[in-house]
């Protein structure tokens, strides 16, 4: 459900000068003697024509990408030649939600603060970096994006309602969970047909990852029993659907789709990525419709992300970790932002013009690149993720959620997630 596009597993094209063919692995001499680094990542990077700019400076490096469409499969080709002990690229991207387990395999990678080149302290967001750097200190991922929140909403709806529906009005109804609950209430009870949110685990997973605590504890203890917060937010989501709030629809399904270009649901949590989702999925007939906020409950948090990290079993770690650093310095990341929209996770791209002057027509003009440059610098801490953290959300919670949204009863769908969460801890 972190998966921003959906399409199918590719294969880049290999020069036909290098001997590297793809899905191997390693770094290899081109037939003119250069070095080939190979890069494997997925979705959009924005990195296509900044591979050019850095072929043309460096002309003894040639760069193979493989790209796939989404990071279910790239992921599963990562931790399997993680097992295989081979097949693996130079540099591997690794997406947010997929952490815990990266983590977990932290001695199968370099640590770059060894290998790469010497970087200037407060180039991430502090929580950027914490979150790919183990208990030892080692720091095995250099940050690429990141996923902001805030809250998108329908104007029109709004006004039916007879709520406020310009950006400053609506900071009330989205101060806290709270807040946002009850608001739900009003608007349900006035636009009969019409549901609040598109569907509990989005909503109960914003919640979820502003947590101090998540599913386990910095010492690998799973805590979903006794952490208070998450049977707390449990409660408010499910309490929620059982007032009719939730449209029950399944995140990135085609009913999902369809619900936003039918205004089947007034507001959705939205990362700095998903404007793009709106925009598509809600289509032309719906431009000007829906607003953007940077009021989000409870202060606001992220959703989605990735980092570059190296391998050991790269052939040439040092100029993979070389290239890596480049593609994560705040001036190519503005240009991937400009390329692909990959929000970028580098305090000096956060206050760079190009960034702060960006500005969304379909939002009304809204001036998106500065919100959402807020709402990264409110991000204080990353949780913690521990080793089945990904897969616990994935398909233990969000699954549990939905078959309360089928009409299974809360609590033995909670006393489902429990059991499910400590089978995957397993």
């Amino acid at each position: 459900m972190r998966h921003r596009w959906i399409s199918v597993l590719i294969c880049a094209a290999v020069s036909a000068a290098a001997t590297t063919a793809c899905g191997t692995g390693g770094a290899s001499q081109t037939a003119d003697g250069n070095t080939e680094l190979t890069i494997a990542t997925f979705n959009e990077f924005g990195y296509e024509e900044l591979f050019k700019e850095y072929e043309a400076a460096h002309p003894d490096v040639k760069i193979t990408q493989r790209k796939t469409g989404q990071g279910q499969p790239h992921h599963q080709n990562l931790f399997t030649k993680l097992g295989a002990g081979s097949g693996l690229a130079d540099i591997e991207g690794v997406e947010e939600g997929y952490l815990s387990q990266v983590m977990s395999k932290a001695s199968q990678f370099n640590d770059l603060k060894e290998i790469g080149p010497k970087i200037e302290d407060g180039r991430w967001l502090d929580w950027k970096t914490q979150a790919m750097t183990t208990k030892d200190g080692k720091l095995i991922g250099y940050g690429t994006d990141i996923g902001p929140l805030a809250m998108c909403y329908r104007k029109d709806l709004f006004a039916q309602a007879g709520l406020p529906s310009d950006p400053e009005g609506v900071k009330a109804l989205f101060a806290t969970w709270d807040s946002y609950f009850a608001a739900g209430d009003q608007f349900v009870a006035k636009v009969p047909g019409v549901a609040w949110f598109d569907s509990a685990a989005q909503v109960y997973n914003a919640m979820h990852n502003q947590l101090e605590t998540g599913y386990y504890d910095k010492s690998d203890k799973l805590v979903v029993d006794t952490n208070s917060a998450i049977k707390s937010n449990w409660t408010a989501v499910t309490g929620a659907v059982a007032k009719g709030q939730s449209a029950r629809l399944g995140a990135f399904s085609n009913e999902w789709n369809t619900g936003f270009k039918l205004g089947k649901f007034a507001t959705k949590t939205c990362p700095s990525w998903m404007l793009g989702v709106v925009e598509t999925q809600a289509g032309p007939e719906n431009k000007d419709k829906w607003a953007v906020t940077d009021a989000f409950p409870n202060g606001g948090g992220n959703w989605g992300g990735s980092y570059l990290s190296v391998p050991k079993q790269s052939k040439n770690a040092k100029k993979a970790a070389e290239l890596a650093a480049w593609l994560t310095a705040p001036e190519q990341q503005i240009k991937a932002f400009k390329a692909k929209g990959t929000f970028p996770s580098q305090t000096k791209a956060l206050e760079a013009p190009e960034l702060l002057e960006q500005t969304n027509a379909y939002f009304g003009g809204v001036k998106a690149g500065e919100l959402f440059a807020t709402q990264a610098k409110k991000i204080k801490a990353a949780q913690y993720k521990g080793p089945a953290d990904g897969q616990i959300q994935e398909t233990v919670f969000s699954p549990a959620l939905q078959s309360v949204e089928q009409g299974k009863n809360a609590d033995e769908a909670w006393t489902t997630a429990v059991e499910g969460a400590k089978k995957a801890a397993k």
